[in-house]
């Protein structure tokens, strides 16, 4: 979802989400370390790894909310940032979640909500790597600073025009 600091939020808000941890995935490099994603050569994005009660929410939900903490059509990273460590994907762990992603995928495209293409990819999981613990729960450790970047970057005048 671009900006890992600007997804944990929303997930955590979601009645049966456990927890949310920000790091990397989708690379091959084995450790990265923020210094190392944030030159873009990596492979990895930023990313959050979300641990979900399936009784109290669904993947599926989990998907939706996604889609509203983006904009699905940049393929040049969110709002402020830019780079292919802030491009959009939904990773899945197997064959019923590739499925649930595809499908909403295709249903948002259908519905012509946006007038461009939807480019967020859907991948297989690979290893997650947790981001260095300055990261970890930043709206909660920096309100001011992360509720400044953001209003800043775009992300919540964007999410409020296209889905409030």
């Amino acid at each position: 979802g671009g900006c890992f600091r600007c997804m944990e939020s929303p997930f955590d808000q979601i009645d049966g989400v456990i927890s949310t941890t920000v790091g990397y995935t989708g690379g091959e490099i084995i450790n990265p370390k923020y210094e190392d994603v944030i030159k873009g050569d990596t492979g990895h994005l930023e990313s959050v790894e979300i641990l979900f009660d399936p009784k109290k929410t669904t993947y599926a939900e989990l998907i939706e909310a996604f889609w509203k903490n983006i904009d699905p059509t940049n393929n040049f990273g969110q709002f402020a940032d830019f780079g292919s460590h802030y491009k959009t994907a939904i990773f899945y762990h197997n064959q019923e979640q590739k499925e649930i992603a595809e499908s909403s995928k295709s249903r948002l495209q259908q519905s012509k909500k946006f007038n461009k293409p939807i480019v967020t990819t859907i991948r297989p999981a690979k290893v997650f790597y947790n981001a260095e613990e300055y990261h970890q729960n930043y709206y909660k450790n920096n309100p001011l600073h992360y509720n400044r970047y953001r209003k800043g970057s775009g992300r919540e005048a964007y999410i409020n025009k296209n889905w409030k």
